[in-house]
Formats: C-alpha cells, sequence, structure tokens
C-alpha cells in the first residue's frame, strides 16, 4: 500500500468532520497531496465516515486517474484536483457543509471580520465565491480565483472549503470556520455586528501568524 501515512492522516481527518458536526451522513470529503509523487489521497465516494479505514482511501494522479484503490473516488476529487494544480503551496482541501457557515453560503454572503478570532485565523472576512455546478472543475477554479489569501471560502448556494498545508491545518481552518460563523450569526439576530478595522485585523492576523503557539 502506497503513501501509507498520508492515507493514515487523511482517513483520520475525515472521520473528524462529524465529531466537530461540520458535515452529516456521508457528506463532506477530505484530500492530502504528497508532493514527492505528485498524488493525491481522497475520500472514497458514499462510504460511511464510520467504517472508513485507510486502505480504503483512493490514491489518484493530478489527472483524476486512480494509481491505487478498489474505490471509486469522492465525486469532488476535480475539484480538490483544480486548487492542488493551482495552488502549490496547498497540500490539502476540505470541503464541508458545516450549517452556520453554510447558511452564509445559501446568502452569498461573506463573513466578516467581526471578531478577534477572525483576524487570527483568517486575516481578513471569509469570502465568498459564485454559485457553480458541482462535480467538476469550476468550483476548483473559483475556489483559487476568489480565496485570496484566506485557508477558507464559502461557495454560493453549495459550501465550505478549506485549504492548508496539511490536513491538520485545513481542518483547523474548517472548524474556526463553522465556530465564527455561528457566532456572527448569533450577532446578526441582535445588531449589527461590529466591523474591526482593516490594520487591526492585519496586526492581530500577524501577530497571530507569528506569536501564537510553541514554534518549531
Amino acid at each position: 500500500m502506497i503513501l501509507k501515512e498520508l492515507r493514515e492522516l487523511v482517513c483520520w481527518t475525515n472521520k473528524q468532520l462529524p465529531r466537530h458536526n461540520l458535515v452529516t451522513w456521508t457528506a463532506g470529503n477530505v484530500s492530502g497531496r504528497d508532493h514527492d509523487t505528485g498524488y493525491a489521497v481522497v475520500k472514497p465516494s458514499g462510504v460511511s465516515l464510520d467504517d472508513l479505514t485507510p486502505s480504503d482511501m483512493v490514491v489518484v494522479d493530478m489527472d483524476c486517474k486512480i494509481v491505487e484503490g478498489s474505490l471509486r473516488p469522492s465525486v469532488d476529487t476535480p475539484t480538490h484536483l483544480v486548487i492542488f494544480r493551482e495552488m502549490a503551496e496547498v497540500n490539502a482541501v476540505i470541503h464541508t457543509h458545516s450549517p452556520y457557515a453554510t447558511s452564509f453560503a445559501a446568502l452569498g454572503m461573506p463573513i466578516p471580520p467581526v471578531l478577534t478570532a477572525m483576524a487570527d485565523e483568517f486575516g481578513g472576512p471569509i469570502p465568498c465565491g459564485p454559485y457553480c455546478q458541482i462535480g467538476e472543475e469550476q468550483i476548483g477554479e473559483a475556489v483559487v480565483r476568489h480565496i485570496g489569501s484566506s485557508p477558507a471560502i464559502l461557495m454560493q448556494s453549495h459550501g465550505v472549503f478549506t485549504v492548508g498545508p496539511d490536513p491538520k491545518s485545513a481542518l483547523k481552518a474548517a472548524v474556526m470556520t463553522e465556530d465564527v460563523a455561528k457566532t456572527v450569526h448569533l450577532a446578526m439576530l441582535k445588531g449589527t455586528p461590529i466591523p474591526i478595522p482593516e490594520e487591526e485585523v492585519a496586526r492581530g492576523h500577524r501577530r497571530y501568524v507569528e506569536k501564537y503557539g510553541q514554534g518549531k
């Protein structure tokens, strides 16, 4: 079995999606890219996340041809591969339908930077890309065009995509996206959230990137 460690990590990350209330049933998916081989490991289509094992993961090349695996890959695989091909710094893509964040997507609304946690993690608003037909490359192309420097983007009438240098980083972005979406939603029920000035958003993000955690 090739890419054993990446298969294990992608499998584990897929299993985290329902545990963080980011997906229901078999919806959503996680993929990871191996730079050495140029292959991607993706979730198989329609398989219960509870039953998922590393050996179920499907290895594909950047042309969406199966390299190893007995199951069909996720129907969102073409979307993930476009992002990998166009964004060299990205090695993981996650797609969810988390309810609070997807409610903004249903409205075609970005999530404004009204919380310090958003400044820290996202460095600005979480953008919302346009409506695209699902299942092919259009969504991936729109993600690349509209995500900017954010690790997360909403796609109108569809859901959430997050990216990162590895699956755990993309998972953190997905969890944080849903968390801030919920808080902003609750704030909007009471009034109009107060935007944080752009310079403060930039300062908070820079401080977070440079000083948060234990470093390397």
